[in-house]
């Protein structure tokens, strides 16, 4: 393949993706907003006419932002490869490093992410400060963004820098077989993550305190030992001091695992509720769906690193992405850019999936606690959170990781008790 050829290509599969994401929004607000005035039968009786609109309002504003955010990106990705801007960030830290060590590539690569972060910024305030205030969400305050944003930037610099540094180190050091090599420390570092995550650094961002409701507490153990899930204990979250946003989750693995409820799922749930969406997150856990999709993202990273390793060897990878400094920082900072083009396909493939999931773990919850109740969580947890009852069907297959309400609450009714 020739340099012009490649670059051809990826401009292509680029404005295609664009236009594809961008036509989706679209119709995703154009279908919201004209059934915004008629609740669906099904939700008549436990939503009303003001909370309805108010979703469609909340999912139009979502999807507008979301439009301008892909937009953005998509003009970033240019300006970063054809524009010359990637090959600008390489000179400016060429002038302090040796071209090609390991200290320019990590600093080119870390370069590459603050740009990435900036670029969001505006968009990320927006969603707060903006949308989210509008339709009454936000609960984070400007000292807790900025809180919050230290924190994550440490983080990221006390784990991120030595790992770029690793991994720079290993795609110079051990020949051609490097991505093997480079895919194992991925593996151990995803591993190593799902088990210090719950104990160590989710507790930097939330408080997390037992579970103190003791009829709440007999009832979770209760379904715990039915459903043989031994966990390290039940906690609260915190989750009101950034959002009114509900949710329950179990995470880590193996001796790590424990279960954590938002505070404002517990306002807003009956205790058989809560009981039934937990259920459903235990569904995902005795279907083994994290270890599934570890199961395929596993050799779908080896398969794209085994790409990289063959694609940083050609001139017209570098050429056709508007460098000319060849070398591995510079290799994997383009291939991180122009991945997203190209994977745009799999996104269905991904959310049918998903949802699969999701359709799972609900028949698991409908056996373990009860169908009725878990449907009478999630409409309040429709209506609370604001989430569209309507949803673009094209669109909805498409992106939505879980199933269309109407879809999702039929399913359940159909499954009795």
């Amino acid at each position: 393949m020739t340099a012009d050829a490649f670059s051809l290509l990826f401009v292509t599969f680029l404005l295609l993706g664009v236009l594809a994401r961008g036509g989706l929004m679209l119709r995703q607000i154009r279908h919201v907003r004209a059934r915004r005035d008629e609740v669906p039968a099904a939700f008549a009786q436990d939503i009303s006419l003001d909370s309805h609109r108010r979703a469609a309002d909340y999912t139009c504003a979502r999807m507008r932002l979301a439009l301008a955010d892909t937009v953005t990106g998509a003009l970033l990705a240019l300006v970063l490869t054809l524009g010359g801007g990637l090959q600008a960030i390489h000179d400016v830290w060429a002038r302090l490093f040796d071209a090609g060590g390991i200290a320019h590539g990590t600093a080119l690569l870390a370069s590459l992410a603050v740009v990435g972060w900036v670029v969001e910024l505006p968009f990320g305030l927006y969603r707060t400060f903006v949308v989210e205030k509008r339709f009454g969400f936000n609960r984070m305050t400007p000292a807790l963004f900025v809180a919050d944003t230290i924190k994550s930037t440490a983080l990221a610099a006390l784990i991120g820098l030595p790992l770029l540094g690793g991994v720079l180190w290993l795609m110079g050091a051990m020949g051609t077989l490097w991505w093997l090599w480079v895919w194992a420390v991925w593996m151990a570092f995803n591993l190593l993550v799902l088990l210090v995550w719950p104990t160590f650094i989710a507790p930097l961002f939330n408080t997390f305190t037992p579970l103190a409701d003791e009829a709440l507490k007999a009832r979770v153990e209760a379904l715990l030992a039915r459903c043989g899930f031994q966990s390290k204990g039940l906690f609260v979250m915190d989750g009101s001091r950034r959002s009114a946003h509900g949710n329950a989750y179990f995470t880590g693995f193996g001796a790590s695992k424990r279960i954590v409820f938002f505070d404002t799922l517990l306002a807003k749930l009956q205790p058989e509720e809560v009981e039934a969406v937990l259920a459903h997150e235990l569904g995902h856990f005795r279907h083994h769906h994290i270890f599934k999709r570890l199961a395929v993202l596993a050799p779908a990273a080896l398969a794209l690193f085994a790409l990289l390793g063959g694609l940083m060897q050609t001139d017209w990878f570098y050429a056709g992405l508007g460098v000319n400094s060849a070398g591995t920082a510079m290799a994997l900072a383009l291939f991180s850019l122009v991945l997203p083009a190209f994977s745009f396909p799999f996104v269905p493939l991904a959310s049918h999936w998903s949802r699969t999931h999701e359709f799972e773990a609900d028949r698991y919850a409908a056996r373990q606690a009860s169908a009725g109740h878990l449907v009478a969580a999630l409409v309040k947890l429709y209506r609370d959170n604001a989430a569209t009852l309507t949803p673009d069907p094209l669109y909805s297959s498409v992106f939505d990781s879980h199933p269309p309400a109407a879809v999702r609450i039929l399913r359940l009714q159909a499954q009795g008790r």
